[in-house]
């Protein structure tokens, strides 16, 4: 179980000090949480500061009852924190059996590599021996660090708006991914997005703007109350 208590995040710009998180308390404990809200309200933020590249200004983070605010994003991983960038990187001279290999923290023959490649829909004896490099979509990327997230198979997976850069084919592949991790996920996974139909798989949604908390609660109290706001938004700017 993941806990956020009283999270706050601030930083200096031209000797001002700009707020970007104020008194986030969060508990993660459901199978798949997405955290949604309009762009610069936070949300990306927050995971960073989960995954432990950015660290609070104040604030605790607890993992199963241990404060880990203090450690960094190496010690959080070998607690079973995984986090996905919006851009995944791309490793020159390495292949995608290596890049599963290092997530699972060991030699992984073909067969195991292939069968998690196959997780993701990709065919696995077209990318074993492909470099992780500019030759590859952003879509193929996204779903080859997916393939090794499920490979470390950790307590706590996080994905930064996981539909940005990618073509509808790949968002719609993405979509089918995301709903198989639902059904057979071991641990606990965050998704920032803004996607209706990525939303609509979760359990549970937390709604961050302004740097706070502003709703959460299962989807189906949440999801609808958004999806109504929208609706609302769309038809006052058509009247504009």
């Amino acid at each position: 179980m993941l806990e956020l208590k009283n999270i706050c995040y601030a930083v200096d710009t031209d000797s001002v000090q700009k707020e970007i998180l104020n008194g986030i308390n969060l508990t993660v404990n459901d199978r798949f949480t997405a955290i949604t809200g309009p762009n610069g309200g936070g949300k990306s933020t927050l995971a960073k500061i989960i995954a432990g590249i950015i660290t609070p200004t104040s604030g605790q983070i607890l993992l199963d009852g241990e404060d880990i605010t203090g450690l960094s994003i190496t010690e959080r991983a070998q607690r079973g924190i995984s986090f996905a960038f919006q851009q995944p990187v791309r490793f020159k001279g390495i292949t995608v059996k290596d890049l599963i290999s290092l997530a699972r923290g060991k030699d992984t023959s073909v067969s195991e590599a292939c069968r998690y490649l196959s997780e993701v829909g990709l065919c696995a004896k077209d990318y074993i021996d492909r470099e992780i490099n500019a030759s590859l979509s952003g879509g193929e990327l996204k779903r080859i660090e997916i393939a090794s997230i499920i490979a470390r198979g950790t307590q706590l997976s996080i994905f930064d708006e996981p539909e940005a850069g990618i073509d509808l084919w790949s968002f719609n592949n993405l979509i089918k991914v995301f709903e198989e991790m639902h059904a057979k996920l071991g641990g606990s996974l965050i998704i920032i997005s803004h996607q209706e139909r990525l939303l609509n798989i979760a359990d549970r949604i937390v709604v961050v703007a302004d740097g706070r908390i502003k709703a959460a609660g299962n989807k189906d109290d949440i999801l609808p109350e958004l999806l109504g706001v929208g609706a609302t938004c769309r038809a006052l700017s058509d009247k504009l």
